[in-house]
């Protein structure tokens, strides 16, 4: 089993009944979605909010920082990623949805969720995760290694549910590289896009957005 990466956690103080597992952004850590959770109303939900491994990143200069993968350049149309790094870091993560079915949380009411680096980690595993996912939210975000997807998608996320969010005016990761990433996941399975006035940010119309998706996947109406 992967080693399990340091995370930061809040957790109901009753019965968890769902879990959402989500990837922070490239320098970034497990701390800066941790303030989103209140705005979600989700009270039977535990949130895993993981650090990144710490690693060079090219085009930033080599610096060292949180970093889910190295990105070796980029264009509009494309980022350069290292794949060695995209596929130890889905590992990883595969790791801790494991630990939530351990924990008492079945895969089906888990969601896997990102920003930016982290939500383009999350289309990643999430698609080639080999249990069935209660969804997959992919947020200001691109697809790694998309030409190795059709071979290695798992059957079992093949029509898991999707939400994309990303902003118009995004200057990090173009809108046209999200909204491909939605087009080309969305066949065969209820994927939302979902384009906002924003930067390369998220928006309190946006949490909202995320908040309303979040309860139809994991507090069905009776």
């Amino acid at each position: 089993m992967a080693e399990l990466l340091p995370c930061v956690e809040t957790a109901p103080r009753g019965e968890v009944s769902s879990s959402v597992v989500w990837l922070h952004g490239l320098g970034a850590s497990g701390h800066d979605f941790e303030p989103v959770v209140p705005h979600l109303r989700l009270p039977r939900t535990r949130f895993v909010f993981p650090h990144a491994p710490r690693r060079p990143v090219s085009v930033n200069m080599g610096l060292i920082m949180p970093a889910w993968y190295d990105i070796t350049g980029f264009t509009p149309a494309t980022f350069g990623v290292e794949a060695r790094h995209v596929r130890e870091s889905a590992a990883l993560v595969a790791a801790l949805l494991d630990r939530e079915k351990e924990r008492g949380v079945p895969s089906t009411r888990t969601v896997l969720a990102g920003f930016s680096q982290g939500g383009a980690l999350a289309l990643f595993e999430g698609l080639r995760y080999p249990d069935p996912l209660a969804g997959i939210m992919v947020l200001s975000a691109h697809e790694p290694l998309a030409e190795t997807r059709e071979k290695e998608q798992s059957e079992a996320n093949r029509t898991t549910p999707m939400l994309f969010c990303h902003g118009t005016y995004d200057p990090v990761v173009p809108v046209g590289l999200g909204r491909a990433a939605y087009e080309s996941c969305a066949q065969g399975r209820d994927a939302r896009w979902h384009e906002l006035p924003i930067e390369h940010s998220v928006s309190m119309e946006e949490i909202e957005l995320i908040a309303g998706w979040l309860k139809e996947r994991l507090e069905p109406a009776a």
